[in-house]
């Protein structure tokens, strides 16, 4: 069996299955943003109420890191496909974590207010 050092202990099968997990979290988030938006009248208030509460928080964080994983395993792959310079691989990659957790703890700060 060979052993590729790219894949960090990671398989194709592993990547399939945490992309159809994180687009199904994200479809129901989706389904969830639009049904209150549907069927509610919007305003400041009830937008503040709806996003103070700890089920709306929890699945709106749990969305954003489904949103942070599908990301970074179809950029992951679309960079070891097409960039063949593996310092320039490296330093995108690296790059492309750094915006990611960005993204994480801006998410993170503004939902919980920490």
């Amino acid at each position: 069996m060979v052993k590729h050092i790219s894949s960090f202990g990671r398989n194709g099968v592993h990547d399939f299955l945490l992309i159809r997990a994180t687009a199904i979290i994200m479809t129901l988030y989706t389904i969830y943003l639009v049904s209150f938006c549907a069927f509610t009248d919007i305003s400041y208030v009830s937008w503040t109420q709806f996003f103070g509460g700890t089920f709306t928080k929890v699945f709106t964080m749990l969305a954003l890191v489904s949103v942070l994983i599908h990301a970074w395993i179809g950029l992951w792959q679309v960079l070891t496909d097409y960039i063949k310079c593996a310092k320039l691989r490296g330093g995108l990659q690296l790059a492309i974590i750094a915006v990611l957790f960005g993204y994480f703890f801006s998410g993170l700060f503004i939902l919980w207010g920490a």
